[in-house]
Formats: structure tokens, sequence, C-alpha cells
């Protein structure tokens, strides 16, 4: 147990700790994030099961480890699968975070739902009442008896529940409400959340049960806590999508069993979270016909291609210094592109506000699209409507070139799909796409050739 108490100072961005307050922390440089907490000196051993399993280190040759990917199992959520990689790993950890009100409890409830018909599931709440997960159900229909509440925040009682019971998964809602006894500072401080967080990884190794940790998360959009939060863990999910659109965009920032690339797209509905199986049909509805400054760019998230409507509103500026605005893309990389137009075309862009905007609100940075964002602008500038059955794609250098982009193959066939009858891309590209029939294939090299193309 623990021998003795000492205060330290943390740093709240990355977890650093320090024995007396400093004004910018040395790791991460940020400035007033030291927090005086009581640590706990000496070595808590033989607490859970894992620790008390191990008993001796046994070194073992990697050729003898058995390994098969057939032992994951499926959510029942396809799009969450995806993600994954594949399904949930026995005893892996993983931390789900997003805004409030996103629907990261709503998600986790919904995997109860599905994997409770043959599974034991252990749902722990610190921030919700029995009642009022109850009501939440409600609204997503029937759940089996095998999924088991418990509305608890103490560490102590929460790991030997779980000892006990042996469920087959967890879900812990959220990290942040967990306090151990041991440690002497407030529920939601650095030193409770890895205390926390390690105990959960112990049970997660040693008993084989894979945990789900949802997670708050700060201002600037990541996981409240420190930085080795995300360290600890096997995967780290983020909920993004604003909380007042219908649509939801699950994304892998960090997965050792799978790829980071990949996304899940859900629609928030009256019953819960519906998965949107064709993003890019979904992503494409109410597009306006015949107006200037509209076109469709192909992206490509994971192994999924997904096609967006990029929108662009380039106007006279009654100022000195002209209004530059993106939504869903990066701001500099647009500036960037305008300033290629104006070089390499001679358009004169500098005295003229410029909106670009990603319909439907999802972000995409992909350097494919910048071809797509090239001609919404020149369109726009020219109040001249692209043809509403012409997709592009292709990454823009500095000296107005049209380069290669990966996986185009796979970006031609997901227009052809949707209906679309002219595909303007890099003209390296053409040999790779030749043998695709029923789509009109325009290969350009610079953007000089792509605005002729619309023209």
């Amino acid at each position: 147990m623990a021998k003795g108490k000492k205060t330290v100072f943390f740093c709240q961005n990355c977890g650093h700790e320090e024995s007396k307050w400093l004004g910018q922390c040395p790791m991460c440089k940020e400035w007033n994030t030291f927090v005086e907490e009581t640590a706990v000196t000496g070595v808590t051993k033989g607490t859970t099961v894992a620790a008390r399993s191990v008993r001796e280190a046994k070194v073992v040759p990697l050729t003898q480890v058995t390994a098969d990917d057939d032992v994951r199992c499926e959510t029942g959520i396809r799009e969450l699968d995806r993600v994954l990689g594949g399904g949930i790993v026995p005893g892996s950890l993983v931390l789900v975070g997003g805004d409030p009100g996103i629907g990261k409890s709503t998600l986790l409830l919904q995997v109860c739902q599905r994997m409770a018909q043959m599974k034991k599931i252990l749902y722990i709440s610190g921030e919700e009442s029995q009642t009022q997960i109850r009501l939440r159900a409600n609204r997503m229909g029937e759940f089996s008896s095998n999924l088991l509440l418990l509305c608890e925040t103490n560490l102590e009682i929460i790991r030997g529940v779980i000892e006990k019971e042996r469920p087959e998964l967890v879900i812990i809602d959220s990290i942040q409400t967990m306090y151990s006894e041991n440690v002497g500072s407030a529920p939601g401080s650095v030193s409770q959340v890895r205390e926390s967080t390690n105990v959960f990884m112990q049970l997660a190794k040693g008993l084989m049960i894979p945990i789900f940790i949802v997670g708050h998360v700060t201002k600037e959009g990541t996981v409240a806590g420190p930085r080795v939060l995300e360290h600890m863990v096997d995967t780290v999910l983020y909920f993004e999508g604003d909380r007042h659109a219908s649509y939801r965009i699950l994304r892998a920032v960090k997965n050792r069993f799978g790829s980071t690339n990949e996304i899940g797209v859900f629609e928030m509905c009256q019953d819960g979270l519906a998965e949107v199986e064709n993003p890019s049909e979904y992503m494409l509805n109410g597009r306006p016909e015949n107006a200037s400054g509209s076109v469709v760019a192909c992206s490509i998230e994971g192994t999924r291609p997904i096609l967006i409507e990029i929108q662009a509103l380039v106007c006279r500026s009654n100022f000195g210094m002209p209004r530059r605005t993106a939504t869903g893309t990066d701001y500099n990389r647009v500036n960037l592109l305008m300033a290629v137009l104006e070089k390499r075309l001679g358009l004169s862009l500098s005295s003229c506000d410029a909106y670009v905007n990603i319909a439907g609100g999802i972000r995409m940075n992909e350097p494919a699209i910048d071809l797509g964002i090239v001609l919404a602008l020149v369109s726009s500038y020219r109040n001249r409507p692209i043809d509403e059955k012409t997709i592009v794609f292709g990454e823009v250098g500095l000296s107005g070139e049209v380069r290669a982009v990966n996986m185009p193959e796979q970006r031609v066939n997901e227009a052809k799909k949707l209906g679309f009858e002219t595909c303007i891309l890099p003209e390296v590209a053409l040999k790779t796409v030749q043998n695709i029939k029923g789509i009109r294939l325009v290969g350009v090299k610079n953007i000089g050739d792509a605005v002729n193309v619309i023209s």
C-alpha cells in the first residue's frame, strides 16, 4: 500500500510532473498549466488480478506467440467495426472522445444493445443514474438482460465488481468521474485520470476484457487530462461533427490493431445513431442546379472514396484588406491556391473576398481536393456554372501543375456509380484508369488546362 504522501505539481496539458510550480511547462511549452496535487509515494502491489497473476517474469520467443485475427468480436455496427479494424480485440483499451452532446454515450449504448444479445456486458456510469440510462435506452428499443448497469465512481469498488462478474465487455462513462481513494486529488485531475486509466489497463490485459472509456474533450478538441492517457490506451476514437447537425463522423486517431485512416459516418435520428452506408450520396443531397462556384470533388478516407461538394463565393471587396474564409478545409491551403491562380492565370483575386465551404459540414484536408477548390473559385469569379455531371480531383502545385493522387481508379469508379459523366483528373493518372468505360476521362497537366475544360 501507499507509504506516504507528498505535494507535486502536474501540467494539466501533458501530465508532466515537477516538484515546484513553473510558469511554462518544459515539455509542452504551455503557460500557466501547472496545478498542485497530492501524489502517493510508494508502490501498490498486487491490487488487481492482472498484477497478482504475474508471479514471475517470463520471456517468450516471438515466433512461439500465437495471434489470429479471427478472435476479433464484431459489435454489430459495421461503421464502428470498420474504424476499429474489423472488430473489438480482446483485452484492448479503447478511448472514445468528442464534444458534449455529440453522441458518445448513445453509440456505446447501441453497442451494448447489439452485443448483449450474445455476451455479458457491464455498463459503468459515473454521470447518470440507472433511471436516466433507462430513459435514454427506451428510445432505442429492447435490451437484453445480459446488460448490467453499475452507477459508481469509486475505482476500488468498480475493480471488485469487474473481477467478480467477469463481463465480456466493459463501458466506462466517463474516465474523468472516476476516483481512487489512494490519490488525494479531486476526480478529473491529472493524477486521478492517470491512476484510473492504469487500473483499467491492468484489468483489460489481465482478464482479457475489452474496455471502452469515454473521455471529455477540451476547447481545443483533444481529450481532457494528461497526454499520457492517449499513449496508454490501444485505440483512440474521436467523434466529430456539429452537435446541431444530423451527421456524425467517427475517426481513429490511434489504432494499434488497424488503420488510422478509416472513418465511420453516422446520422443522428430519434432512436439513436443510424449508419450511413453511402456517405457520397448523403453528402451530395440538395446540390444546387446551374449555380456558379459549385463543383464535386473526390476524397479518400482510408479505403473509402467520398464525393463531396465544394462551394466557393468570390466577390469584390469593399475594404482595403479582402476577407478570406474556409469552412471544412485548411484556411492556409485556400490562400495558397488563390495565390497560384493569381500568379499562373492572372486572375485579379487580391481585391476580392473569397469564401470556401465543404458542403455537409465534413472536414477534408486531403491534397486531392485542391483542383476542386481551384475550379470552384474560378467558376464563382467568372460566374460560370460547372456541369453538374462533372467531378474533379488532383493535387495542385505552386507552379500550377496538377499532380497525381493515390487510388485514382477507386475515385473514378465511385463517380461512375453515382452517375457522373465527366471526370477531370491528373494526366499522369490516365494510364491507371483507361480501362474504365462509361465515363468521360479528361486528363489535365496544369490548372490552365482544367479551367479550359470547364469554360
